[in-house]
Parts: C-alpha cells; structure tokens; sequence
C-alpha cells in the first residue's frame, strides 16, 4: 500500500482557528491491536460523580481506544458488519470484512458446536462489484455427501466453486471467463441448480470500455467449469428488456420465476417493477411481463410464499409496508399497514423480511432504526423481538422456525444473530473480537429531532464526550464535529461506532445528521432531497450545528464538519456555504465534487442517472455547476482535510485532483492524501488508522489543543 501526501498550509492553520487552548504535542504510535470495542448490553450511565476526574482540554484527553481499536471494525467508511447471511444444512453462514488482512471479506461458517470458520483463506476475497456496491456474492447447497459452494472472487470477478466435505475442502475452481473488454463480466447472486448442474446468477458484461457500456441479464454458469475459457458456453436466460434486474427467484412448483427491473433515468427505490415469467425446461424465462410496481409504487423485495403467492413490499402508501400480491392478476392484498418502514432502499440482494415455515414472516420495521419482529399475516400484528438490538440490517434469512440477521446495539458492535421464531430467544453465532475499553469511556448516543425554521424536523444523534479519568476546564465547551453520512440512500446507524468513540473518548462531540433525504423516514422526508441535493443536506446540518451551539452544546468557530463519499459533497459545501462563524474546518473522505463531470459519464452506470432526481435535468448545466464543490472553492475560507482511493470507480480521483488545484489557485490551507489499491471508501486497516490520527491531528491543529 503506496500513501502520498500533498501538503498546502501556505496559510498556518493557527492564522484561522479561533482559539488555541494550548500548544500542540506530537501524537504518540499507538499499539495496533486486532480488537474491536464491545461491550455489555447494558447502558453505560454517567461517568461525572463516579470518580475523580482530571480537568484538561477538550480533545486532549488520554483514551485507552486507540485507533487500531477503533478502526477494526471499520470497511468502506461504514462500520464494518457481517453481511449476506444465509443458512446451509442447519449452519449460518456469513461475508465479514477483514480489515486486518488487506480489506478483504472473508466467507465464514458458524458450526453446530458454536464455533466459526473462515472457509477461505486470503488472499480469496468473496466481493462482488456488480452496480460496484456489488449484491449477494455466495451460495451453498448439499450436494450429496459434500457441500458445493459457489462464490465470486474480488479480484478478477469470476465465478468459483469448491466441494467442502469431511476431511476439508477442495481447491477452489474457476468456473467463468475473463474479458478484457471495459470492466469485464461480473456477477451476483448465485443460485445453485445441481439438477441442471448449473449455477444461476445476474450477469454484468461490458460492451466497451466506457463506464455505461455494460449489459445485465440472468444468465446459467456450468458447473463443470467449462465456461471457464469460453463464454460462448455462459446460456443467457432472459432477454434485455431492462438496464437492471435482481436474481430470478423460482415459484415453490418451479413453473414461474419474478425478479425487479428498472430502467434509467430511474433509481430502484423510485420505480422498481415486479416481473414475472414462465419457466421453460431448460430454466430459461420467457413471456416476461410486468406484474406491478413502478414510479410512484416502486417495490423493494420479493418472496415466494409456500402456497405459491407473493410476499411484497411496496412504497405506494408513502411507507414500505408489506402485501400479498396475486401472481395471476396482481392484485395486492395489505398485510400489515402501518407508518413505519418494513423494506428499504433495495440495490442488490437486501431482504427485510423472510417467510417461515408457517405462514408467519421474519420482518424488520420501524422508523429511522429497523428491529426485527415476527409477524401473523393471519391477525395482521407482530411480536418484537426483546433485547438491546436497535440496528438490524437488511441481510436476515430464515428456514423452519430459524431466523438469522446482523444486528447491533447502541453499545453493542454488529453480530450475527440466531432468533428462534417461536420463543423469540436471540443468541450471538459471530466470534466478535474484543479489547478492555471500560464503557465509561464510551459515548451515549441520544436520538435527538431539531426543528428548522420553515418548521420540518431533522434527525440526528448527538455523542457527547465521555472518559473515565478526564473532564473539560470549567466554563468551556468541547469542539463539535458534524458527521455527514455517505448517502443519500444510506443513515447513521443508532450502533457502537468505535470511530466516534475515538474521538469522544478525547473530548470531541459528535453529532450524526440524518438529513432531509434520508431513507427510514418515510417517503415524505426523503423526497425533500428530490432536486435539492446540495441544498436541503447542508441547510439540514447548519439547523443542527446551530441549535447545539445555541444551547450550549457547542462553540461558535469550534465546529468543524466530516463527510465520506455524497457526505464529503455535503460538507465540501456547507464550508462554501456557511463562513468560519459556523464552521472552522472539514474533512472529506473520497468525495463528490464535480457534478457536471458525474453528468458526462464521469462516473459508473448504476448511479449515472442518479443526479437527474437529486439535481435536475442534465440540461440545467448553470444548477449542476453552483451545487458543484469545485465550483465554489473561492468562498470556502477554512483549511480542509482529503481523503482519496486511487481505485476508486464511483467518486474518481480525477476530481479530487482537479479540486486541490483549485484549492491551491485560490489560496485555501489544504492536506490531500491519496491511497493505492483502495477504492470508495477504505477497507484496509492501516489506510483507516492513518486518516483517523491524521484527522485528529487536523482537528488538533485548528482548535489547538494537544493531540494525545
């Protein structure tokens, strides 16, 4: 891993903070540790009163969460979770990210004996990039004796399948071609077909080498590996009448197939059909129509049932809720109506809910955080599951009365979890590591809804400074950093975050801002951002940063602002927007920056549509170009912080470097530091331990107080 560096404090750092409490001292190297802070599930109560404290600056504190702790269960500027759980011959079995061991993600299976398995060792690395943010990329299925397993590989994106069996596993075989056309041919969702000795996944081919010459269909691998040096043996199952489509999931009599399709200009979340076809004998799907869904009703998932109807969840009422449709006529029958979200927004492979062997589903609900529940279609009602988790991710499975999820709580990090559907008892199947962190040294994190002035709310999570041993001088407040979430379809999770600890834990507020656009809320308050991206988000944030500087929370010129990816555009902008009154500094992680170079093919194809719904037409260059960071440099009057992948295909680096040179020209303090090998967002741990101490550093600079 190669890390360059361009330094431009021209303009001393100390010539535009504020304040400075006291002088710098060089950061100590902290111990790297393969641990990540987990904690019990009880609250951790107020550390002031409980023992004596040791006044000293804000953000100067000693903290035992260092950042290797902090950063272990970290990937692609997210906090790192298990993910595309599935359940194989009675086992759990899971992706997890490994930011240890390069960023890679490594397949596990959890044991009957409660132990866990990594089933490959690296460099394999079970990815797909298919849309780039990639869908299911795993399956496994009893095969007589053995268990096939079928995967896709990172690196070159190709199909591979392997026999575990009682002695071990065989080697991993490759079962498709590599193109050198554009980015290949890619693929998601595997479905295993032994009848046929096949393997059914949606397949991406490039056409060309541009970054929308790309075709998707469903397509049938052999097993046998002899499509490995030909694609002419790959059967395509489907003809392409749609630009994007979801795996193909067969009927209980195996007669007739559904999946989502959409098209461009259109988002999946803002107009997601529901297709159906007949199955041929040799699997292939014909007469497709389309069954229901669309603008205005877009659908986020489907299921079978066991008596051959579908389980759907749909936006029509303004909420996700759930139905059951009729495969014949579509006509829809409502499940369980509600004002509150029981889906999301679907990309590839999500699933919110999962029937059961009884009629009954396995669902995630709620408003902002989502929980999961059982649910009677018969009596229309649910049952929570109890427990201290807030956080469930779209990633649950289900066979028999047996659910399995990822799940987190405000104080508990993301595990796999078992949930019998009848007792609704809850057990953890993950190994999660773990490291002493007292959790007097953790923030509380406290849901707060702030009111603008034109009288719509806003949605954030502030996380107040905590630690054991140390409290701020008396009479001063701690410096505020707004987090910006990497949406706009993405929200900050109510989980332990170690990155925020890290930082509270030194005497820095947090506040989360899950603005107007944000998906969780309703579809009201994520059609705020329709049109008004660049608007809306950082008017959103400034609400917030106000109101907690107005009521004592925060400082005015002690607030600084960090975004990654649509959250580094946010905050790239609301610096631009807003002078050093408001803000003192910000950091940007692989950021948006030129929206008219996105508008020309600047980016990749699943989002290259998406500036239509959240800016405006393509034509409206004037818009595109006031909204575009670059294009606003000259009012930006405070020093910023860059983060950038050298591989990164969703926000290029093309832009960040044009950005910088801006910044330069106009006489803006800037650092800019660049990773090879990592894409949008970092994954590898020693890349996410260098830009954490480097932004607390740059946080340490700005405020001035010594970074400890």
């Amino acid at each position: 891993m190669c890390c360059h560096i361009s330094c431009r404090f021209e303009t001393p750092l100390r010539s535009v903070k504020r304040k400075a409490c006291c002088r710098r001292q060089p950061i100590t190297q902290l111990e790297d540790e393969e641990s990540m802070v987990s904690v019990s599930a009880t609250p951790p109560g107020p550390s002031e009163g409980d023992a004596v404290t040791t006044p000293a600056p804000f953000g100067s504190w000693g903290s035992p969460v260092d950042s290797a702790a902090a950063t272990a269960g970290v990937a692609a500027g997210q906090i790192a979770a298990p993910s595309y759980v599935g359940l194989v011959d009675g086992e759990a079995w899971w992706v997890e990210p490994r930011p240890k061991e390069e960023g890679r993600s490594a397949l596990v299976r959890g044991r009957a004996d409660r132990t866990t398995e990594s089933l490959l060792p690296a460099p394999w690395d079970v990815r797909s990039r298919v849309i780039e943010y990639g869908g299911r990329p795993w399956t496994a299925a009893q095969d007589g004796a053995d268990t096939r397993v079928v995967f896709v590989n990172h690196a070159d994106q190709r199909l591979y399948t392997f026999r575990l069996h009682d002695g071990g596993s065989t080697a991993p075989i490759a079962l498709t071609p590599v193109s050198p056309v554009g980015g290949g041919i890619r693929w998601a969702e595997p479905v295993l077909d032994l009848a046929r000795g096949e393997v059914r996944c949606v397949m991406e081919e490039f056409t060309g080498d541009g970054p929308s010459d790309v075709r998707r269909v469903h397509a049938a691998v052999p097993l046998s590996g002899a499509a490995a040096a030909h694609r002419s043996v790959v059967r395509e199952l489907s003809a392409t009448d749609h630009r994007f489509v979801t795996q193909a999931q067969l009927s209980p009599d195996g007669r007739r197939a559904v999946w989502l399709a959409w098209n461009h200009p259109h988002m999946p979340w803002d107009a997601a059909e529901l297709c159906i076809a007949e199955v041929t004998d040799d699997g292939s799907l014909q007469r497709g129509t389309t069954l229901t869904g669309g603008p205005g009703d877009p659908v986020a998932q489907v299921e079978w049932s066991a008596v051959g109807t579908l389980l759907v969840a749909c936006e029509g009422t303004g909420w996700w809720n759930l139905y059951e449709v009729d495969p014949d006529t579509g006509d829809k029958r409502s499940l369980h109506r509600a004002e509150e979200e029981f889906a999301g927004l679907q990309r590839l492979g999500l699933r919110w809910f999962r029937p059961l062997a009884d009629g009954r589903l396995a669902i995630l609900h709620g408003v902002g955080g989502q929980r999961l529940a059982v649910l009677d279609p018969a009596r229309g009602q649910y049952v929570d599951v109890p427990g201290p988790k807030d956080e469930w991710l779209p990633h649950i499975d289900a066979v028999g009365n047996r659910i399995v999820g990822v799940a987190a709580g405000r104080f508990t990090p993301y595990e796999v979890m078992e949930v019998n559907a009848d007792s609704l008892a809850a057990r953890a199947i993950s190994r999660t590591p773990r490291m002493a962190v007292d959790t007097e040294y953790l923030p509380v994190p406290v849901p707060r809804m702030f009111k603008a002035q034109a009288g719509h709310a806003i949605y954030a999570q502030v996380h107040a400074p905590r630690n054991a041993a140390f409290s701020g001088p008396s009479g001063e407040v701690s410096p505020l950093v707004i987090w910006v979430h990497g949406g706009p379809g993405l929200r900050a999770p109510l989980a332990l975050n170690p990155e925020i600890a890290y930082f509270t834990s030194r005497g820095i507020t947090v506040a989360e801002v899950n603005y107007g656009g944000t998906p969780g809320f309703g579809r009201a308050y994520r059609e705020r951002l329709r049109e008004q991206w660049g608007v809306v988000d950082v008017e959103d944030c400034a609400v917030v940063a106000q109101e907690l500087i107005a009521e004592g929370t925060a400082a005015a010129g002690r607030v600084a602002i960090r975004g990654v990816s649509a959250g580094g555009f946010t905050a790239a902008l609301s610096v631009a927007a807003h002078d050093r009154h408001l803000y003192a500094c910000a950091t940007l992680y692989c950021p948006v920056l030129d929206l008219l170079a996105l508008s020309a093919g600047g980016t990749h194809d699943f989002e290259s549509h998406y500036l239509d719904s959240l800016i405006g037409p393509k034509q409206c260059a004037d818009l595109y170009r006031l909204r575009s960071p670059i294009h606003q440099v000259g009012r930006i009057d405070v020093p910023l912080l860059l983060f950038q992948g050298l591989d990164d295909a969703v926000c290029p680096p093309s832009q960040a470097e044009a950005f910088t040179g801006a910044l330069s020209r106009h006489g803006v303090p800037y650092k800019y530091r660049t990773f090879e090998g990592e894409g949008h967002g970092f994954r590898r741990q020693s890349t996410l331990i260098m830009c954490l101490e480097e932004e607390l550093r740059f946080y340490a600079d700005v405020f001035g107080f010594a970074a400890s």
